[in-house]
């Protein structure tokens, strides 16, 4: 049926939106095995209440900070999708000890842990704000992705793939502002916006999840991809998510105030997902870019000869043109999310 048909697959962090979505995308492959590795027992419970299926899932309680726990819930896995980061921007300036716990420590134990039992490929899931990184979020989501890439070329015999993917904004997921704001409404009738000219790249989960799923069975192992995706307007997003929730729950827009309260520790204006150094080097992939790592170019290079340079140029919300108010609106209705 497909690539995933068979295969005993392992998310870390399996119990968020991304690892939800995830799951609903893979059941339809018929895989072996899924196993969700997660902190929260709550979560698990929840969502083992809503997929209701003891054949196929296993619910792993356990921090990727634990490389004994990790080695174990791998051991006889085909696939490991490490979902799991700590990525609240304030959280992770205020905490940044922590932060290198799960972020870089916890990478490097799901490396080592797959070198150990021979999986197939290791998918990690980094972050825009990993390029040119201005708060410890990005730095450590940065050094991750360096781990992944030399993973590749210091692994011995073992016959893993280790690939990354720099996410933009999901939409609607666990921490986000679209869900933040319809609570400011009901609660407040005030929504907090840091700055009004703020850009962004957002996606889809369903986009985030197509992603995942066709790097890991297409990847040769320490390339970097990042979907080219819309570039939103902060103020567009706010006033569309005012608007249809209105609507929707008859409340009197003109209740609705936006503050501006500025930048939060760490943030920045705009975002990057690709620098003009690394464009030289990427290829164009259609609806995404393949970066390679500028140390083993040489060694992966051969496998994307028949594919199209990369415009060279820096990829950032801030050069791109934003879709408008009214794409917005199409792409938020369209997602269910107002």
């Amino acid at each position: 049926m497909g690539y995933y048909t068979d295969k005993k697959i392992l998310i870390i962090g399996g119990t968020g939106t991304i690892g939800r979505g995830l799951v609903k995308k893979l059941i339809d492959q018929k895989p072996n095995i899924i196993r969700i590795f997660s902190r929260d027992e709550y979560k698990q419970f929840i969502m083992d209440k809503e997929i209701n299926d003891d054949k196929n899932f296993r619910y792993l309680i356990g921090d990727v900070r634990d490389y004994d726990r990790v080695e174990r819930a791998m051991n006889d896995v085909d696939i490991v999708f490490n979902l799991a980061a700590m990525k609240h921007v304030p959280s992770c300036e205020y905490n940044p000890e922590e932060a290198i716990k799960t972020n870089i420590q916890g990478m490097e134990n799901v490396i080592k842990a797959a070198v150990y039992n021979n999986v197939d490929c290791v998918l990690f899931t980094s972050s825009d704000k990993a390029i040119n990184p201005t708060n410890t979020y990005g730095a450590t989501k940065l050094l991750a992705e360096k781990l992944v890439q030399a993973a590749n070329f210091s692994k011995g015999n073992a016959r893993t793939r280790f690939a990354a993917i720099r996410f933009g904004n999901v939409m609607g997921s666990r921490g986000s502002v679209i869900p933040l704001f319809k609570k400011q409404i009901f609660e407040k009738r005030c929504i907090t916006v840091t700055d009004k000219d703020m850009t962004r790249f957002m996606m889809t989960l369903s986009q985030a999840v197509s992603l995942i799923m066709d790097v890991a069975e297409k990847s040769h192992g320490g390339e970097a991809f990042v979907l080219k995706m819309p570039v939103i307007r902060l103020i567009d997003l706010t006033e569309v998510v005012i608007e249809e929730t209105c609507k929707k729950f008859d409340i009197d827009i003109n209740s609705i105030r936006i503050e501006n309260i500025g930048l939060r520790a760490g943030e920045r204006k705009f975002e990057e997902l690709m620098t003009y150094e690394e464009s030289e080097i990427a290829y164009d992939l259609g609806n995404m870019y393949a970066v390679i790592p500028n140390t083993y170019t040489c060694e992966l290079n051969r496998y994307y000869d028949m594919d199209k340079k990369a415009k060279v140029g820096s990829y950032n919300s801030s050069d791109a043109v934003p879709i408008t108010k009214e794409e917005v609106r199409d792409l938020l209705l369209s997602e269910r999310l107002v």
